[in-house]
């Protein structure tokens, strides 16, 4: 049997496939996503940031157009201003940028007062956009380049009761001779929250008795009389939170503003922003309010106090929660710093377990059954099956511990990814379907791979069986890793806070694991012996693999489905057609093989050319409720709602039970637990009877709120199901859910 070799040619082949038709899809059209780029979108737990752009013009020598980082936060999260008042961070953005751009600063929008206890800040909540000028060179040839590719590094610290620092990065390609539009109201919302800035003749300010006294005059008459909000623009001067006494004399404005204890400079001079507020402003409401803002500026008379010694630059509460950060990605990187413990031994424990436990994964099947042919094949020979048992073993084991390092490398570098994240990708899941497709063809006995391979290579499994035994243990991972089974979740969710080589020690006991049944019955001699003999039945048992390996392909497409859409499904089935053809011509004979190849050639070409960006562009909108399903709403689909964290937060706050499914279309043990105990009538109408909400958290495609979610219940891939009473902590039940576990967790009767 040779269709090892063709897995390892072949993915070799179906991965560059699926990077060649990511730039054609690039290139065809600027609405389809480059996986290999930055996105435009990134969520998290607390906050969604969106590269925005306004170019009416398109982009052209010596103009000015705007770019902008909008931010929406989550409920009674925060971030801040330039200055960002008694404590807090400022956002900033780090361009990365065409020679012939540059980039101004940011013209930061009028903000509000948060007070915090005795503290106020300076700051953004609900939505805001922060505006940044790009002035395009006069030396910009338009005719250089079809779109401008604008990259963006962005900082943030968002904040509640407790601070969180957030960064992403992303990107974003402006048509060069295109209008750029759509977010034409955000960019004027923003002009429209600019402060004026003020005649430098119309401020005073002097230092008196601790406290900085400001006249201000040259204030429009429809502000006159109306009691005008402080910011200063300088951090630490003033005490932000305490009160000021204002008053009007004529046209001039004053203030009194007590200067802060904790003040550490003594500038020669001050600029304020004083902010008219309607009176029913709100917070993170529409700029055009009614809310208007002035700058003021001049220089200090008087003589400052003496400054007060500072022992931070930061606030102790904010320099404590950084602290607290560092201290635990350092301990993530450090083998040394998280000593081993018994919670670490249980996690190893669970990890073999659920490694055996996958081989029962339907998925896994079409691969372990050839294995069983391939025992059966070397029954006789005790030494080339523990060979081929060894090689497969290291294939699994090294797969597991390199797919492991993967995943924690790129949550380090800020991604956030959880098991089985490969599949979230359209271009993985389309390789692997070619993959498949070409593996059920060799299995059918439509080819053999000696026959279209030079002698040389077609001999290299006769040469080194060790080797196909070693792809074998990479195919099954690379089947296997977007299930988790049964004592999986918690020792995968614990590995993403430990240090990197007691996490990798997990990944490879999940693969050893795995292999061990295998090992063992190669190594055993009383176990092989319940193999039946090599016969004509192993002819007829390989071709019916073809079949398991077709279902495979099925499955796969129905999960790009919902990823990419309908027309993403049937553009990889055509793509797959094309594929088919083009093996069928190679195993012709005579003129006709020539002639076929080059027809086949010519079409797969022409389908990639023109579907292939069908088969990466994501879908506009995930349909949350059904993204795990068929097309036809069922019932029991209706009941559901899409998680978000503030729709959670808001049930809770109501009282009600909740009930959260984690789950994704290329989960198989998701999938059965959605037909079986999640569709179940009884449990469904007892749920609705006690009130329980039912959210549906889709993982299929890549969501970084979904993914801080599941990190905070210890778990990093789905299925994960978790039941939320009021006054209790979250419960989070078994992968392999039963009916009587969902009613014994709800106390449902």
């Amino acid at each position: 049997m040779t269709w090892l070799q063709l897995f390892s040619r072949a993915l070799l082949a179906a991965l560059c496939l699926a990077h060649t038709a990511s730039g054609w899809a690039s290139g065809v059209s600027s609405s389809v996503a480059n996986p290999l780029a930055a996105p435009s979108v990134v969520s998290t737990a607390h906050v969604r940031a969106e590269l925005l752009a306004f170019a009416p013009e398109g982009v052209a020598a010596g103009q000015t157009i705007w770019v902008g980082l909008q931010l929406k936060h989550q409920p009674d999260w925060h971030t801040y201003w330039k200055n960002p008042g008694d404590s807090g961070l400022p956002t900033t953005l780090a361009w990365t940028l065409p020679p012939e751009v540059s980039a101004g600063d940011i013209a930061w929008p009028l903000p509000h007062k948060i007070a915090i206890g005795t503290l106020a800040n300076y700051g953004y909540e609900g939505t805001v956009l922060l505006p940044v000028p790009l002035r395009i060179s006069p030396a910009f040839k338009p005719s250089s380049t079809e779109a401008l590719l604008l990259r963006l590094k962005a900082s943030w610290l968002v904040c509640r009761q407790e601070c969180v620092p957030e960064e992403a990065e992303l990107s974003l390609r402006l048509p060069v001779r295109g209008s750029t539009v759509m977010q034409g109201a955000a960019f004027e919302a923003a002009r429209l929250a600019q402060p004026r800035v003020l005649p430098a003749s119309g401020g005073q300010v002097q230092v008196a008795d601790g406290a900085l006294v400001w006249r201000v005059s040259g204030l429009p008459a429809q502000v006159r009389g109306q009691t005008l909000a402080l910011f200063a623009q300088e951090p630490e001067i003033i005490e932000t939170a305490a009160p000021m006494t204002q008053s009007w004399d004529g046209a001039v404005w004053t203030a009194r503003v007590p200067l802060s204890a904790q003040r550490s400079s003594a500038p020669q001079s001050l600029s304020i922003l004083l902010v008219r507020e309607p009176e029913r402003a709100t917070k993170g409401a529409d700029p055009r309010n009614g809310r208007e803002g002035f700058v003021a500026q001049a220089q200090v008379s008087g003589t400052w106090p003496a400054l007060a010694v500072r022992s931070s630059e930061v606030s102790p509460a904010l320099s404590a929660a950084l602290q607290a950060n560092a201290q635990a990605a350092q301990a993530r990187l450090s083998l040394s710093a998280a000593p081993v413990n018994p919670s670490w031994w249980l996690a190893l424990l669970g990890a073999l377990l659920g490694g055996m436990i996958l081989n029962l994964m339907p998925c896994v099947f079409p691969v372990l059954a050839l294995k069983v042919l391939s025992f059966a094949n070397h029954s006789e020979d005790r030494h080339a099956r523990r060979m081929n048992g060894l090689a497969y073993s290291a294939g699994v084991v090294l797969s597991f511990v390199a797919l492991g390092g993967l995943m924690l490398v790129l949550r380090s570098a800020g991604e956030q990814l959880g098991w089985g994240f490969q599949l979230q990708s359209p271009a993985v899941v389309a390789a692997l379907a070619v993959l498949f497709t070409v593996l059920a063809l060799n299995l059918a006995g439509l080819f053999e791979f000696g026959t279209l391979l030079p002698s040389r290579v077609a001999t290299l499994e006769a040469r080194h069986p060790g080797v196909n035994a070693f792809l074998s243990g990479v195919l099954a991972v690379a089947i296997a890793s977007p299930c988790t089974a049964p004592f999986m979740g918690a020792s995968l969710g614990l590995a993403l806070g430990l240090p990197a080589a007691q996490a990798l020690l997990i990944f490879a006991c999940l693969g050893l694991g795995m292999a061990l049944p295998y090992l063992a019955a190669s190594w055993v001699p009383a176990v092989a012996r319940w193999l039946p003999r090599p016969g004509a039945w192993m002819n007829t048992l390989r071709h019916a693999m073809a079949f398991p390996m077709l279902a495979t392909v099925v499955w796969l497409v129905w999960v790009l489905g919902q990823q990419s859409g309908v027309d993403g499904a049937a553009a990889l089935l055509a793509l797959l057609l094309g594929v088919s053809l083009l093996i069928w011509s190679l195993t012709l004979a005579g003129r006709a093989r020539r002639t076929m190849v080059l027809l086949a050639i010519a079409l797969l070409l022409a389908l990639l050319s023109t579907l292939g960006p069908w088969v990466l562009k994501p879908l506009d909108e995930p349909d949350l409720n059904n993204a795990t399903s068929s097309t036809s709403s069922t019932s029991s689909d209706m009941r559901w709602q899409p998680w978000n964290s503030a729709r959670l937060e808001l049930l809770r706050a109501q009282g009600r039970p909740v009930f959260v499914d984690f789950t994704a279309a290329w989960c198989v043990t998701c999938q059965y637990n959605k037909k079986t105990t999640l569709a179940n009538p009884a449990l469904l109408a007892d749920m609705a009877t006690q009130n329980v909400a039912l959210l549906r958290a889709d993982w299929t495609r890549r969501d970084p709120a979904i993914t801080a979610a599941l990190a905070a219940l210890g778990r990093n891939g789905v299925p994960v199901y978790v039941v939320y009473k009021p006054g209790q902590a979250p419960v989070v039940l078994s992968e392999i859910l039963s009916v009587a576990e969902v009613r014994a967790a709800l106390a449902l009767p």
